[in-house]
């Protein structure tokens, strides 16, 4: 017996495949500009502009970690 082919279910999962940019990637394009924007910017305070600098870049680690671990939990299943 052939399984069903409804309609319904087919459209579900054409619209389960995004078009659009995946956002995750594109994150570094936004915290990138940040970091020499708090160097600069913050010239005249140096214990707030490190301390700043230290916590965006800490999580542009975090988030590489992130998307690393992530590729690597889809290629292990």
């Amino acid at each position: 017996m052939a399984p069903s082919l409804d309609p319904s279910i087919r459209e579900a999962a054409i619209k389960k495949q995004s078009n659009g940019p995946p956002f995750k990637f594109l994150v570094p394009l936004v915290y990138a500009p940040i970091l020499p924007l708090i160097r600069i910017s913050l010239r005249r305070n140096p214990v707030l502009r490190d301390r700043l600098f230290s916590a965006v870049l800490a999580g542009a680690f975090a988030h590489g970690f992130y998307l690393v671990t992530d590729l690597y939990d889809v290629e292990s299943k």
